[in-house]
């Protein structure tokens, strides 16, 4: 006799959604909605959105990358914390022109929380720039975003990057240096989070399936 067929199961209807929320510091906006199978698997997925999707402000805020990290799931609600931020390709290509210099500076720094974060500075010149400036204009960057780090927590701090307020702090600081057509925190990523809290959410992290 003839094999009976097998029922193919429909992997989505397996699937529930979630939406997924902005931490506090960006007004618990709503991101995104994203299916997922299993919650200890979904723990840890980081989603990508823009700065103009949370803000609804200025157009070019869609230079602006964000990436949320799924820190917990409460039933259909997945809340996240900061995971970093960086520019756009095509924007940073468009910073960069002719008969200009770049300064730029790249450093972990760890907030009063106890948070540790990569930050990427950036400096265009209107013209060139010899190497004693651009030794000038790195150490207000990392002067600047040494003294915000220290004096704000993690959340203070991210959104201080993210928004360009330190930019501009080191913009007016840097133009005293030299002329200068751009200052900014091109890219910012988190590195670790305090021991106690790691080992608080320690049962939630869970390592990520494979693609």
């Amino acid at each position: 006799m003839p094999k009976k067929a097998q029922k193919v199961r429909d992997k989505w209807k397996l699937k529930k959604w979630v939406t997924v929320y902005a931490p506090p510091s960006f007004g618990n906006a709503t991101i995104a909605k994203v299916p997922i199978t299993d919650e200890k698997y979904a723990i840890g997925r980081v989603v990508e959105t823009t700065l103009y999707d949370i803000l609804k402000q200025d157009p070019q805020h869609y230079s602006f990358k964000l990436y949320f990290q799924i820190d917990r799931i409460e039933g259909e609600n997945a809340y996240t914390i900061f995971k970093g931020h960086e520019y756009a390709r095509e924007f940073l290509r468009s910073l960069v022109r002719r008969g200009s210099s770049m300064a730029d500076f790249i450093r972990d720094y760890r907030t009063k929380d106890g948070y540790v974060v990569r930050v990427y500075c950036i400096a265009f010149s209107q013209g060139r720039m010899n190497s004693s400036k651009k030794h000038d204009i790195r150490l207000i960057m990392d002067r600047i975003v040494a003294e915000r780090a220290s004096s704000l927590s993690y959340d203070q701090f991210v959104q201080e990057v993210v928004l360009q307020k330190i930019a501009s702090d080191i913009y007016n600081e840097a133009k005293k240096v030299t002329h200068l057509r751009h200052v900014g925190i091109r890219k910012s990523k988190l590195v670790s989070r305090p021991k106690e809290e790691k080992q608080e959410q320690k049962p939630l992290e869970v390592a990520q399936p494979q693609a």
